[in-house]
């Protein structure tokens, strides 16, 4: 059975630090590329990095650029996402995905509160 199972939101003040993690679970994780998203009430879903089978780093929204980083551990079919320098703005779910040639798979999601 496929899990991806998001961890680490939270609240925060502005200007503080979060680092997101995604377990996978169910299928071979070191091939696939992995995606963090956020929604945010109201707004569509969107891409915030993205991290290749190889660990090349794409996608980065402008908006997070410098201030977030996406990395993985393959030996821990983990995705991981530092959230620096966080804004009110960054408030939203954040989403775990995972996609191939063939599938895509989606994580719960994890609530990060950015409010002092």
């Amino acid at each position: 059975q496929v899990q991806l199972v998001e961890s680490g939101g939270g609240l925060v003040q502005p200007g503080g630090s979060l680092r997101l993690s995604c377990g996978a679970s169910g299928f071979t994780f070191s091939r696939y590329t992995m995606k963090w998203y956020r929604q945010a009430p109201g707004k569509e879903r969107e891409l915030v990095a993205g991290i290749t089978d190889i660990g090349g780093t794409f996608g980065y929204a402008n908006s997070v650029k410098a201030r977030f980083t996406i990395s993985r551990d393959n030996a821990k079919n983990t995705v991981y996402l530092q959230m620096n320098s966080l804004k009110p703005e960054d408030a939203a779910v954040y989403f775990c995905n995972a996609v191939d040639v063939s599938n895509t798979y989606w994580g719960q999601g994890t609530q990060v509160t950015v409010s002092s």
